[in-house]
């Protein structure tokens, strides 16, 4: 109940001192998105399991990312090549743009056994380890907490979500080895990095297909 209680508190602490987004134009963002279809899709429904959706996406998380990818926060070469090219308001009609459109429907496709594990870990987290739920920034339904800039999943590719969730894991992994194999360090407060280092890969892709199913 505790860490429950801090997570809460943490959640509404970001909401309060999120930045006020300023307006990114929708119209504007569909035409400047011609150069993302390739990777994410129409309408932002990525088909290629290893690049995500964005359809539906909050605005601030979308936009938060941009300038990440374009500051070298966030470390992936394709999206460092397509940022730099991106003026600020470039990336805020993007993200205006895709948090219009609608993600399209996924399904799990694990066993029933699988999804249920999943379903634990992102209802219940893990006592052991003390991983948090994922609901409590997510969602039951994956919608995410968009004022908090805390990302929808719900619906996204499994083979996507787990990717993350390993790159999340892989910093905590390279603390204790002294390695510096990619990872993911731009999540808030280290959150996500807390939750991921908790988890084995078998439940990191059990996790992914039970959010995939989300919608």
């Amino acid at each position: 109940m505790k860490k429950t209680i801090i997570i809460f508190v943490s959640i509404l602490l970001a909401t309060l001192s999120a930045n006020s987004l300023a307006s990114g134009n929708v119209e504007a963002g569909q035409t400047k998105s011609a150069t993302c279809m390739g990777c994410h899709g129409l309408a932002g429904n990525s088909t290629m399991p290893n690049f995500p959706k964005l359809a539906g996406q909050g605005e601030g998380y979308i936009l938060k990312q941009l300038q990440e990818f374009k500051s070298g926060v966030r470390d992936n070469a394709i999206m460092a090549g397509v940022a730099s090219l991106l003026s600020e308001q470039d990336m805020m009609d993007i993200a205006a743009y895709y948090s219009t459109q609608t993600i399209s429907e996924n399904s799990a496709k694990a066993d029933e056994e699988t999804i249920e594990l999943g379903r634990k870990i992102y209802l219940g987290g893990k006592k052991d380890t003390q991983t948090t739920a994922c609901i409590a920034c997510h969602g039951p339904k994956g919608l995410g907490i968009p004022s908090a800039k805390f990302p929808a999943l719900g619906a996204q590719h499994a083979e996507y979500t787990a990717s993350q969730l390993k790159a999340f894991r892989q910093y905590s992994l390279n603390e204790l080895t002294g390695s510096d194999d990619l990872a993911r360090d731009n999540d808030y407060e280290g959150m996500m990095r807390s939750v991921a280092k908790g988890l084995t890969t078998v439940e990191i892709e059990a996790l992914a297909e039970y959010i995939a199913g989300l919608h």
